[in-house]
């Protein structure tokens, strides 16, 4: 069996070198298609949406995007039909970042898949990254950081300027700094 790529380790969340020539130029393809998105468009044209399908190819059917927006490939993010994305989201997709069917983010929400070692001798070399989930039917509130590994069930609404740290069940709603669930929705 062969060794695995940096990538393959990344995707795995398993610790990777993100100094890695590949990484590097994946890197480098998403931030010049931001720049297209970014700058050169910054309104929701056919051409937008021709890079939008490119930056982020495992999208549903109208996925729509305030730019700006910022991500680190693209490739890893992976959304249902009619998702929207407000001005100024990040999304740190190392690990994959799979977000379900009507999903609205509120202008600023930062989605992190991005987490380093607790040593500081192996966090100079290395990184992981753990996965996100968001369900169908959620709204995330203004502000909002989602943390690495955090799986945000169907249904629910993340209040604004929440940090969400752990697991949120369906159809709850979430509030602040931990994020906890503070009632029931739609039951």
């Amino acid at each position: 069996m062969e060794p695995k790529t940096e990538k393959e380790k990344m995707i795995a969340g398993e610790y990777y070198l993100s100094g890695d020539a590949v990484l590097i130029k994946e890197r480098r393809r998403a931030k010049l298609l931001l720049h297209r998105l970014n700058v050169t468009e910054y309104r929701m044209t056919k051409k937008a949406r021709e890079i939008i399908q490119e930056l982020i190819p495992n999208a549903g059917f109208n996925l729509y995007i305030e730019p700006p927006f910022h991500c680190d490939y693209g490739y890893n993010i992976t959304c249902g039909d009619n998702v929207y994305f407000n001005v100024n989201c990040v999304v740190l997709d190392s690990a994959p970042v799979v977000i379900g069917s009507n999903v609205f983010f509120a202008p600023n929400v930062q989605v992190y898949t991005a987490t380093h070692p607790l040593d500081a001798e192996l966090r100079k070399t290395h990184e992981n990254a753990l996965p996100i989930t968001i369900g169908d039917d959620c709204w995330i509130g203004g502000n909002t950081v989602i943390c690495p590994g955090v799986t945000i069930g169907k249904g629910s609404v993340i209040g604004a300027g929440s940090v969400v740290t752990k697991d949120i069940p369906d159809n709850s709603l979430a509030v602040g700094n931990p994020a906890k669930v503070i009632r029931k929705l739609n039951v």
